[in-house]
């Protein structure tokens, strides 16, 4: 078994070289992922997909700890050489440092590292808990790379700016300027998303909507201009206020309207804070509110068990739980509900977030990490009792979600508008 898994990886270069043959393209990029799944698997198929003379090297999303401590040297003895190879271009899970130290024939190559993440903010419960290793070997990494790619500028700001007292917990001889060397080197360039043609799977009252059209959360946010709010604390929903006509938006067969569906599409881990999530919704059914709940996202070996808890205590307003594998049901949910909400301790991009966007929902997150670069104000929370709030009050209104004309440009991520700048990137 063990023979056939090492030349399962030569059989597919072969494969991929006599494909590139027959079409008459020789390889000249490289793509390496050391993490092929989620967001990471996206990116190199949508590279595969669309830029000339591709071939990838990856290995599966499992054991990511393991990945970021071994996959160089795995990938040092399973990708062949190649002469015409001239850019190379992997995920900061691979340390590239190593790599290219263990394969001498990749250092000529035009290295291109790209940042999903970074380890040196990573979220952890005490700070001595940190793997100093991890956000080591990314350094390490953007010393020996010509070009670093980050998703945000929160991304490479917050990157940046953490080296330093990174490298203190070095107990002595530490290196300096480090922050200065990467810098020149560095870009943002989005996360392309590839937004689905959702227009069938869309409720009547979404697909109404107009850019235009003026927002009734736009209009209570006027009436509430009159009033005194702390300069730092978000304007909340107060749809009691105002004459708000109610609209023909989602009634159910009794003509009341449907309660608010909100949905969570976020990984089942820690860092993305789902206990905030829980604690909210359990004030909102001991108030008596009525809401609809989907808990969606990917799991993995070790789920936190706030979940198992959480779905007992709301298991009547639960729509749907669990990871939706197929992605047609996926997207179906998102166009059915009404808000999505992050919670995240940890987000550097949050392409969940943008594709329920895309699908209609209204989105609550954090006023931290990357959201403000991307979602309005009027989107953000900045405790969770703000958060509890909004929710209340859409809760009661859910016509104002409905109504509502979501102000976030989701074509900026596309693939369309970023692609030129990737092949641009992955250009000799």
């Amino acid at each position: 078994m063990t023979w056939m898994n090492e030349n399962i990886h030569v059989l597919i270069y072969v494969y991929v070289m006599f494909s590139l043959c027959q079409s008459g393209v020789s390889p000249s990029v490289l793509l390496v992922e050391a993490f092929y799944g989620g967001s990471h698997k996206q990116l190199i198929d949508l590279l595969k997909a669309h830029v000339c003379g591709c071939s990838a090297f990856t290995l599966p999303a499992k054991k990511w700890h393991w990945r970021a401590r071994t996959a160089a040297l795995h990938f040092s003895q399973t990708i062949p050489s190649c002469p015409s190879y001239r850019v190379l271009f992997s995920s900061s899970v691979l340390n590239l440092c190593e790599l290219v130290a263990l394969r001498p024939d990749l250092a000529h190559l035009k290295k291109v590292l790209y940042f999903h993440e970074n380890q040196l903010v990573y979220p952890v419960r005490k700070d001595q808990d940190r793997d100093f290793q991890y956000g080591y070997n990314q350094v390490l990494s953007c010393l020996v790379a010509d070009v670093v790619v980050f998703n945000s500028a929160f991304n490479m700001d917050s990157f940046l700016s953490s080296i330093s007292s990174f490298m203190k917990k070095i107990p002595d001889h530490r290196p300096r300027d480090l922050d200065q060397l990467i810098r020149p080197k560095c870009v943002v360039l989005y996360y392309p998303i590839q937004f689905p043609d959702v227009s069938r799977l869309l409720p009547r009252h979404k697909c109404l909507h107009r850019p235009a059209e003026p927002s009734h959360v736009d209009d209570i946010i006027r009436q509430q201009g009159n009033q005194q709010h702390r300069p730092d604390e978000p304007q909340s929903l107060r749809p009691e206020e105002g004459d708000l006509h109610e609209s023909s938006c989602e009634h159910d067969n009794d003509g009341q309207m449907k309660p608010l569906h909100i949905v969570w599409p976020h990984r089942w881990e820690h860092d993305k804070n789902p206990e905030l999530l829980f604690s909210s919704l359990i004030k909102l059914k001991q108030k008596g509110l009525k809401f609809h709940l989907s808990v969606l996202g990917e799991t993995f070996t070790d789920v936190p068990e706030v979940f198992l808890e959480a779905k007992r205590l709301l298991d009547s307003h639960i729509l749907h739980w669990g990871f939706l594998s197929d992605k047609d049901n996926y997207l179906a949910v998102l166009c059915q509900a009404d808000v999505v909400v992050s919670t995240a301790k940890h987000e550097f991009f949050g392409v969940a977030m943008l594709e329920a966007v895309h699908c209609g929902c209204y989105p609550l997150c954090p006023k931290a990490l990357v959201y403000p670069e991307i979602f309005p104000a009027e989107y953000l929370y900045a405790t969770p009792e703000q958060l509890c709030k909004r929710l209340q009050g859409l809760c009661r209104r859910p016509d104002v979600a409905r109504r509502h004309t979501i102000k976030v440009d989701t074509s900026s991520y596309s693939w369309d508008a970023l692609k030129e700048r990737f092949g641009t990137l992955l250009a000799d």
